[in-house]
């Protein structure tokens, strides 16, 4: 209860002035409105301790969030509406390229837990379609320590992309 009045007495205090700071970043008015209710949708729905020496911050850093997520959304749209206008005018489907994207989108993600030379090895293997024996070469590496590497990032890539499918 106490988050809500600081909260609220910070919405009526400072409102404007975020709506001013976003505004300035998207350049859209009507999407930086709801790029601010947000934020204090999210301040309100926290279960963490809030006061008013970090609520500014806090407010400026969720406001911050959410405009990348924005742009990054933006982004992907305009690509994608781009590829596809392209793609209708060749007389192909987008679908698999799409698909494709994501699924490399989601793998990149899932390698991001996986040891720097575990990826190296993995995203030589799988992207660039050299074998265990030309990655050793390269790297100028053991065989076996190579294919270990491959291994551990494919077990890695392996069990999120089912966690992430269940």
């Amino acid at each position: 209860m106490n988050n809500q009045i600081t909260i609220t007495d910070h919405y009526i205090a400072h409102r404007d002035e975020l709506l001013a700071y976003v505004s300035s970043r998207l350049g859209d008015h009507a999407e930086a409105e709801d790029v601010v209710q947000n934020v204090y949708l999210r301040l309100l729905t926290t279960e963490k301790m809030i006061t008013p020496v970090t609520l500014p911050c806090l407010t400026y850093t969720i406001a911050r969030n959410l405009i990348c997520d924005y742009f990054r959304r933006h982004n992907l749209n305009k690509e994608y509406a781009h590829e596809f206008a392209h793609a209708q005018m060749e007389g192909y489907s987008m679908e698999p390229h799409i698909f494709a994207k994501e699924l490399t989108g989601r793998i990149e993600h899932c390698l991001m837990r996986v040891p720097e030379n575990c990826r190296e090895v993995y995203r030589m293997h799988v992207y660039d379609g050299m074998k265990v024996g030309e990655i050793s070469t390269l790297l100028g590496e053991n065989y076996k320590s190579v294919e270990y590497r491959l291994g551990t990032a494919r077990r890695e890539v392996r069990r999120h992309m089912q966690a992430a499918a269940i």
